[in-house]
């Protein structure tokens, strides 16, 4: 009996921390031939998270280039991946989330008749630019793909509204709560361990805030409006909190940054870290502020109360279940939200509890069982 050869494709740090616990289940079943390609739209980013989750792809596309438009990361993909396909004739290929590499693969599969499953479908803001272009290459995912994984029955219910028929759509729970329990059991990174001793956050002397902003829709105005905000509150509460954040290496993320926030004795500028210390550093946070979609569902998934610096989000799961806060950009709403949590006890406890509406971390075996039912 022939064995079901499935591609899959990954380019960014997200991607692949999502896909992990897939490619582990693919590469343990005999009934299985498992062929990862790396688009690596993402290069160091990725890099770091492979090898974390000891995942060597068999084909590394490397398209990453200073400066790249999206037009040129589209057309890159498309002519680097059309030929393996041709190669390997899979009869799957899977990608997961909303970046270029997934709809680029979507497409580039469905040219070849090659069948698409879309990991982590049904995500919608309702708004094609919001986040951009994120919302349109979902979209179009979901447009192509043979069987559709969502991880909650939300997303389900996005994908119904929009015509998909329901024996294509498996709920599946998030594969990030897959990763999530493997990386938390593993040992604090000494890097992160020295810091947070250095800033008495492991004694209890001093509160953790973690910040991430680096989406595309915060450059120019919103991430000053919000770099201002986080001036604010470090000197407002210089006495007891630090800020960390891991600062993206796009210029336009850095420049606003380090001229905003370089100087302040409690604000602590890092290069972007690995997942795993990333994870240790939100395991101790009193507090986060993030645009991050990923970084939205760990939270969550935590139970820590997060702030999301965006004026929407497609993933409302974890506004419902009381762990996120939308406050978006605005430099008032971040100050007065983020001030209401470090100052009233009774409102942080009321966000502060692990409600986890993605799953048990088993997401990536009922993705692969379900392949295999096909």
């Amino acid at each position: 009996m022939s064995k079901l050869r499935v591609m899959t494709v990954l380019g960014t740090r997200p991607e692949a921390i999502k896909l992990a616990p897939v490619i582990q289940c693919l590469a343990v079943d005999e009934r299985v031939e498992s062929i990862v390609v790396a688009t690596a739209q993402h290069r160091k980013m990725l890099d770091q998270v492979l090898s974390l989750f000891n995942i060597r792809p068999k084909r590394d596309l490397n398209l990453m280039r200073e400066d790249q438009s999206l037009a040129n990361l589209t057309a890159a993909i498309f002519t680097s991946l059309d030929p393996l396909l041709e190669e390997y004739q899979p009869d799957w290929l899977l990608a997961q989330g909303d970046t270029t590499t997934v709809m680029a693969s979507a497409l580039a599969a469905f040219y070849r008749q090659v069948r698409f499953g879309h990991v982590e479908a049904g995500l919608r803001t309702g708004d094609k630019r919001q986040p951009f272009p994120e919302e349109i290459n979902r979209r179009v995912a979901s447009v192509v793909a043979d069987l559709h994984f969502a991880p909650t029955q939300w997303a389900k219910q996005n994908l119904l509204r929009e015509g998909i028929p329901e024996n294509l759509i498996r709920v599946t729970g998030n594969t990030i709560i897959d990763a999530l329990d493997q990386i938390r059991k593993l040992p604090m990174p000494a890097e992160i361990e020295k810091l947070l001793t250095e800033k008495k956050i492991l004694s209890g002397e001093r509160e953790l805030v973690v910040v991430t902003a680096h989406r595309r829709e915060s450059f120019g105005a919103p991430i000053r409006e919000i770099c201002g905000a986080l001036k604010t509150l470090a000197e407002k509460f210089s006495d007891r909190v630090e800020l960390v954040y891991p600062v993206h290496l796009n210029p336009n993320i850095q420049q606003p940054v380090h001229e905003i926030l370089d100087g302040l004795s409690n604000v602590t500028l890092l290069p972007p870290l690995e997942y795993l210390p990333t994870i240790h550093l939100l395991l101790r946070a009193r507090l986060i502020l993030t645009d991050s979609g990923g970084i939205q569902e760990e939270a969550t998934g935590l139970g820590i109360p997060c702030l999301v610096l965006r004026e929407m989000t497609e993933r409302p799961e974890g506004v419902q279940a009381g762990v996120l806060k939308l406050v978006g950009t605005s430099p008032q709403k971040i100050i007065s939200e983020t001030s209401l949590l470090l100052e009233n006890g009774q409102a942080y406890q009321k966000m502060a509890h692990a409600a986890n509406p993605y799953g048990d971390g088993h997401a990536a075996g009922r993705i692969v069982s379900a392949l295999l039912e096909q």
